[in-house]
């Protein structure tokens, strides 16, 4: 469950002042808004980051030097209108948490994934990152039950999950942001992925198969020169914005494939290869069909 109550309402509860420069951009607060504005679970900012380089490819550009987290504790039954609860601090933390963040995958669209429905807690978080110029940036996220978050530094957005990151750096004043025990399972979510399958150059490949098939062997690694050249071949592929959904074939269904590709430094990209639905390769926030040659190749890569 999610620790709350961490500071009283009041310590947000200042005037609202502008950091940066006084502009044609709605005010950019330097406290806590006393509610959740928005109607839905994460996705809202008090206001729209103005004036720094970067913020339409990232959610959290440059070197902010501080954060401040607030929480806003509700269900997800009811969203919307939550009252601050409290707020936390972060100053030697926030370069990591910065540069996490700023990995995840960036969109101006609406992504649509399929969410289960349990009803159950929830928190908003807003997080104010500030700069060494004085300039700042609201994020918009929050944690809960079904993972069908939207996060958005009010210009760009993402479908990607940080939740338990976020409330851990609220509750302890630590952020984690630990890779899966098992890479299979892990999230996948990298910068770049709205534009290329696999985004720049990766250095390892690992091939799962469908992840509730737990007999080994259920996965087989590979090293950078086979992944460079999956990536390269699946990059060249004619590609549509995700739906996150596809239209099966009628034929027999075949165990899902999913192909996780490391870098030296920062998170996994996946790529979802669906053998048995059309379009069969999709990245989260891209789709595209699978031939026989491609097919035949991640087969022969893949665990038997």
């Amino acid at each position: 469950m999610i620790g709350l109550g961490l500071a009283a309402a009041g310590v947000c509860a200042g005037a609202m002042v502008l950091s940066g420069s006084v502009g044609a951009s709605p005010p950019v607060p330097s406290t806590c808004p006393h509610r959740w504005g928005g109607d839905d679970i994460g996705g809202w900012v008090p206001a729209a980051a103005a004036g720094i380089d970067g913020v339409e490819e990232s959610l959290v550009p440059g070197s902010p030097v501080k954060a401040l987290i607030c929480a806003y504790p509700g269900d997800n039954v009811h969203p919307g209108g939550e009252r601050l609860a409290g707020s936390r601090s972060l100053t030697d933390q926030t370069a990591a948490m910065a540069r996490d963040l700023a990995y995840l995958p960036v969109t101006t669209a609406d992504t649509e994934r399929p969410c289960t429905t349990a009803a159950g807690p929830m928190t908003n978080y807003l997080i104010r990152f500030a700069y060494p110029d004085g300039r700042a940036l609201w994020l918009g996220t929050a944690e809960e039950v079904n993972h069908c978050v939207r996060t958005t530094n009010g210009t760009v957005g993402t479908a990607s999950y940080a939740g338990p990151a976020v409330t851990t750096a609220y509750k302890d004043g630590v952020w984690r942001s630990a890779p899966p025990d098992d890479p299979c399972r892990g999230s996948g979510d990298r910068r770049g992925q709205d534009e290329l399958m696999v985004p720049g150059r990766p250095g390892r490949l690992t091939v799962c198969r469908d992840a509730t098939y737990v007999r080994p062997p259920y996965r087989k690694r590979h090293g950078r020169d086979i992944a460079r050249a999956l990536a390269e071949t699946l990059n060249s592929l004619d590609t549509v914005p995700s739906r996150n959904m596809c239209q099966g074939t009628g034929g027999a269904h075949e165990r899902g494939i999913r192909l996780i590709f490391d870098y030296p430094e920062g998170p996994a990209a996946a790529v979802s290869i669906s053998l048995s639905c059309v379009p069969a390769i999709d990245n989260g926030l891209l789709q595209a069909d699978l031939d026989a040659r491609l097919r035949d190749e991640i087969l022969r890569l893949a665990p038997s």
